[in-house]
């Protein structure tokens, strides 16, 4: 009978030299950063249509109060009753959406090559989509329109200008959110990519990204319903079979006679 030995997988890739891996790294953030370009230069374009945008806000909500969905404006104020519950929030969309998602795209461009590319091509179909939702239906923010706070403001925290059709975050770009939509799919990945037992708490970010949008008022429930509806006519480009098998650090177990 044999017995089992740990054989390491990918030892000669381990000792390679870092320089391809370098190279790897500075060439997709030179591509990720174009295609952030590209993506900022066309959300402009609904920059010009600041008529259309609170056309739209109207509609949304009405779409809400329609479907039932709960007031922004009463979880609004509800989260306002909290102590240093909106600091918080604000922090929350300022510092980690896409700092976060800068990090774990470097740490899977660096340890899972293949589960990488994937996520790269998920994140950019996602973002291309809803830059078509951008340009064909440009959307005022709630913190525009009547009844809700601008809770930036309130708390010196805005990360806006005050000319709302300034810099290249155009604030007519709400619909979809995509700080809800890269949450979503960085959450899933790391939970299909990773085999920690902690993993699961990557659901965590979508859900309190999800909160903090909507109780800083920088969008609408429809906002961030819409680009989970994207992601999900994305997932195809993810969930394809072998997504771990990049994982060429793990030993794994062979037969020693």
């Amino acid at each position: 009978m044999g017995t089992q030995a740990l054989e390491p997988v990918g030892l000669g890739e381990r000792h390679r030299s870092a320089g391809p891996v370098v190279w790897r790294v500075v060439r997709e953030a030179v591509l990720l950063a174009t295609l952030f370009l590209v993506y900022s230069a066309g959300r402009q374009i609904a920059a010009k249509h600041t008529g259309s945008a609170f056309v739209h806000a109207d509609q949304v909500l009405s779409l809400q109060r329609w479907l039932h969905l709960p007031s922004e404006v009463a979880v609004q104020q509800h989260a306002l009753q909290v102590p240093h519950l909106i600091e918080g929030a604000n922090l929350y969309y300022a510092s980690v959406h896409a700092p976060l998602t800068a990090i774990v795209l470097l740490w899977l461009s660096i340890w899972r090559p293949t589960a990488y590319s994937r996520v790269r091509w998920t994140i950019v179909s996602v973002t291309a989509l809803a830059l078509i939702g951008h340009i064909v239906y440009p959307l005022a923010p709630p913190r525009m329109m009547p009844g809700f706070i601008d809770t930036g403001l309130l708390f010196g925290q805005s990360v806006y200008g005050p000319d709302h059709s300034d810099g290249v975050a155009n604030q007519f770009a709400a619909m979809p959110s995509l700080h809800v939509g890269w949450a979503a799919l960085i959450a899933l990945s790391m939970i299909l990519i990773t085999r920690t037992k902690w993993r699961w708490l990557w659901l965590l970010h979508p859900v309190i990204t999800f909160g903090v949008v909507v109780v800083t008022a920088n969008h609408y429930w429809m906002d961030g319903i819409v680009v989970l509806v994207l992601l999900a006519v994305s997932l195809p480009l993810l969930l394809r079979p072998g997504l771990r098998a990049a994982d060429n650090s793990v030993p794994r177990p062979v037969a020693v006679k």
